[in-house]
């Protein structure tokens, strides 16, 4: 019974031993493999087996990449402004074995590095700079210590300033000037808007001017043509008039002819038209030819009609 209990214990530590020589090495990570204290080997993702007793897993590095947020470092600007400024390191282990082996704390390392890096940059940057050159501080951060690390089996992808801390007193300056630079672009902005605005104002009013003579010009326009065309009317009415008692007056003197009148008819017509003539209001009468012969006639021959009387008596 004891020799039972004794084998079964012998075939349990035989089977830890050899689950503890199999290693499974999951995606993403490495392990780093040691021999009799010496550096072995790095396995990859996949199964793998070590002697037992012999060998040893000496640590397992992640590969994937890892952000390390450090707190505020106090740096010192060119002109001599005291701040506080974060940074934020973006990283990763492309070299397990320079990693395992590089640097007894690479965390701690890199925030002392980044701490001397970061002062080193400010201290060569005056305030105003520092606070409108972050994307060159980051880039100039992420270089060096991409080569300090690089030993170390770290590959640095990014660095980035979280925060900016400048003194209360500075803080306190910058809100006014923004509160001044704010006040000064309402200010243009409402100088801008009345400007506009009467700018509009007069252009309606120019428009409207503009307007209100072409309105006139046309009306204008329309009442001369209104006046022409009553003229023309009013003249094409007398040359009508006119014509008319032309064409009337050639009728009456074609039926006159036509009629056969001998010359007492045509003079006494003559001297009805003399009478019509001499009832208007004319000052002067212009007197045909003929009728004034006719008139002299008439005169000599009352003359002899009065002597013949007066001989008789």
């Amino acid at each position: 019974m004891g020799s039972i209990l004794f084998l079964l214990i012998v075939i349990i530590l035989v089977l830890w031993i050899l689950a503890s020589c199999i290693r499974i090495v999951p995606q993403a990570y490495a392990i780093v493999l040691e021999r009799l204290g010496a550096y072995q080997a790095t396995w990859g993702t996949g199964v793998h087996f070590k002697l037992p007793f012999v060998e040893r897993v000496a640590r397992k590095v992640n590969l994937k990449e890892q952000v390390v947020d450090f707190p505020p470092q106090p740096v010192i600007t060119k002109d001599n402004v005291t701040m506080q400024i974060d940074t934020v390191v973006f990283f990763q282990i492309t070299d397990p074995k320079l990693y395992a082996y590089g640097v007894e704390n690479p965390i701690m390392a890199i925030e002392n590095l980044s701490a001397t890096t970061l002062r080193n940059i400010i201290g060569d940057m005056e305030l105003d700079e520092t606070l409108t050159s972050r994307e060159v501080i980051n880039t100039k951060m992420r270089a060096s210590l991409d080569v300090a690390t690089d030993p170390w089996g770290i590959k640095v992808n990014r660095v980035e300033l979280k925060n900016i801390i400048p003194p209360a007193a500075i803080q306190e300056a910058m809100e006014k000037q923004m509160k001044a630079e704010r006040e000064r672009r309402e200010a243009i902005l409402i100088a801008e808007g009345e400007k506009k605005s009467t700018i509009l104002v007069a252009e309606g009013k120019k428009e409207s001017a503009i307007l209100d003579a072409e309105a006139e010009k046309q009306a204008a326009i329309l009442r001369a043509e209104a006046q022409k065309e009553r003229m023309i009317k009013e003249a094409e009415g007398q040359a009508e008039a006119v014509l008319k008692v032309q064409k009337a007056n050639a009728e009456g003197l074609r039926m006159i002819k036509e009629a056969g009148a001998d010359n007492a008819v045509l003079t006494l017509k003559s001297f009805e038209a003399l009478a019509k003539v001499a009832d208007g209001k004319s000052t002067k009468i212009i007197i045909p030819s003929e009728l004034q012969n006719l008139a002299g006639l008439a005169a000599s021959l009352k003359e002899v009609v009065v002597d013949e009387k007066d001989k008789e008596k």
